[in-house]
């Protein structure tokens, strides 16, 4: 936790902070190891960065005064990622990641490859994505939460969403076996779309690219989802 990421309701009318969740309190104490009298680096979610004095610290609670609130977010990346639902555990740690890098706009989406199952899973419920963007933000010192959008038939999507999507964006369908290179440093609107484990089948890549996305790829390697979300990322952007 790099920043202690404060929700609005933490904030008093008098300019202090009182957090009391079980979570952040264990950080503090064993983890920051903070007492009394720490200036530490603190956030508000949605708004802006800066220094609290910890005034007190028990088991219960922390109670801050707000020094400073000025320093803004850093800035977004310009991309929706369109992200094939992935098994669970990879999704939690992709979620944390992608949100670390900035990512603002995410859409877990249904694909043959992805099993049916993977949608009853307990980290698709709004309070655990919510706790993983959380973590994100703590990680990269930033304040501003992504939207996560899920859309469980590929059809619709293809039909429904991705025209407006791609009104206004670049597409990039990332597949292994596509012709062209990622490409790098590219600072325009992006529609990011990454498969599931085993990619996307035939028919979804054709589909994709007759809607006008275009088709690229890592190199020879096969990478697993968090780590291909990671490295396009950090290459395109």
């Amino acid at each position: 936790m790099n920043l202690i990421l404060l929700d609005p309701n933490d904030l008093t009318d008098d300019g202090y902070v009182c957090i009391t969740d079980p979570r952040r309190l264990t950080h503090l104490r064993d983890v920051h190891r903070s007492t009394p009298g720490d200036l530490l680096t603190v956030g508000v979610q949605g708004g802006n960065m800066g220094k609290a004095l910890l005034k007190e610290l028990t088991a219960e609670r922390a109670y801050f005064k707000l020094e400073t609130l000025e320093e803004p977010p850093p800035p977004p990346l310009p991309v929706h990622l369109v992200l094939a639902l992935p098994r669970p555990r990879m999704l939690a740690r992709t979620l944390e990641h992608v949100t670390a890098l900035g990512v603002k706009e995410i859409t877990l989406l249904h694909t043959k490859r992805v099993e049916k199952s993977y949608w009853q899973s307990p980290e698709l419920r709004p309070d655990k994505i919510h706790q993983h963007l959380l973590l994100g933000l703590e990680q990269a010192r930033d304040t501003q939460l992504p939207i996560v959008t899920l859309s469980k038939g590929f059809r619709p999507f293809l039909e429904q969403q991705l025209p407006g999507l791609l009104s206004q964006r670049r597409g990039l369908l990332a597949h292994p076996g596509m012709p062209n290179a990622c490409p790098r440093n590219i600072n325009e609107p992006t529609l990011l779309l990454v498969g599931p484990e085993g990619g996307f089948i035939n028919w979804e890549v054709e589909q994709l690219l007759a809607a006008g996305c275009e088709g690229m790829h890592l190199g020879p390697r096969i990478l697993r989802v968090e780590t291909a979300v990671t490295a396009l990322l950090s290459r395109l952007f």
